[in-house]
């Protein structure tokens, strides 16, 4: 049986997002992405400053570029960040569900203590009291803190392979599970799916047995409960997905798709991942 492209394919980087709540931005270059990211993430910090409330952020380590120029912003405009709440997506578990070591060269808390949090000045920094990651021991946390924070400002993220934001996985084939309960999924342990943890190896070469098996992420909940959320792609490898994010249907085998239920959800793209994919044999 031949099998037909999906429609949404063929969407022209024009047409993307048309006929969606979603705004679409297109920048460039990767490059651009980062700067247009980390000036994104500062914007916000410093608007509700303005306004006398200190802003709560959940926030990836994918894409990764933004976070060494974010700090230089912060570091050369005397941004006082010690009562922003950073909290990030997700983290590695090891096989006993705990987290992999911070020194572990896919830890994501390793790579914010060197990329972002390392080189803020101790005087501008959060408090590391507010520098939160998903904790496997207790989970709810994440959801205790945010209420008691009045709620999230803003999700920054990317976008994964098969539609997953965070490391929210959609259900596995034959799994039926509904929008609406998907949408209310918490922060937890789960397991990764082989499509994620294959398109993750491209950091160490192409070896699928060096990514963990098991991560936490925070949930859907929490996600599309943020105020605003801002997703950004610069892989040449989303310009499909982002179409069925953005033009297939709303399910939870395309978790990023509910994006389209939030009322105020932009995604910046490059314009590399903006261009239909080119599909053929070469």
């Amino acid at each position: 049986m031949m099998t037909l492209m999906p429609n949404y394919l063929a969407i022209t980087a024009e047409r993307l997002g048309k006929g969606t709540p979603v705004m679409v931005r297109v920048v460039p270059t990767a490059q651009d992405l980062a700067l247009d990211m980390a000036e994104a993430i500062y914007d916000e910090i410093e608007s509700l400053q303005a306004t006398g409330k200190n802003a709560t952020l959940i926030v990836p380590v994918g894409p990764i570029d933004q976070f060494p120029i974010l700090a230089a912003l912060i570091n050369e405009r005397k941004l006082d960040c010690r009562r922003v709440m950073f909290i990030n997506m997700d983290e590695y578990l090891n096989e006993d569900d705990q987290w992999i070591d911070e020194n572990h060269p896919l830890s994501f808390r390793g790579y914010m203590e060197r990329s972002f949090y390392r080189l803020l000045e101790s005087s501008l920094a959060p408090d590391p009291s507010i520098r939160v990651f998903p904790d496997p021991h207790d989970p709810e946390a994440i959801a205790r803190q945010i209420k008691q924070r009045g709620g999230v400002d803003a999700t920054f993220g990317g976008i994964g392979i098969n539609g997953h934001i965070a490391f929210n996985e959609p259900p596995e084939p034959g799994e039926l599970v509904g929008v609406g309960a998907f949408a209310g999924m918490p922060t937890r342990c789960l397991t990764l799916s082989r499509e994620t943890r294959t398109i993750n190896s491209h950091t160490v070469g192409g070896d699928i047995s060096v990514i963990p098996h098991r991560a936490i992420t925070v949930g859907m909940c929490e996600i599309l409960g943020s105020r605003k959320i801002r997703l950004y792609c610069n892989r040449p490898w989303q310009s499909a997905v982002i179409r069925q994010v953005l033009h297939g249907p709303i399910a939870s085998t395309c978790p990023s798709s509910l994006i389209r239920t939030h009322p105020d959800a932009v995604v910046t793209l490059t314009k590399q991942v903006a261009m239909p994919p080119d599909i053929r044999l070469r």
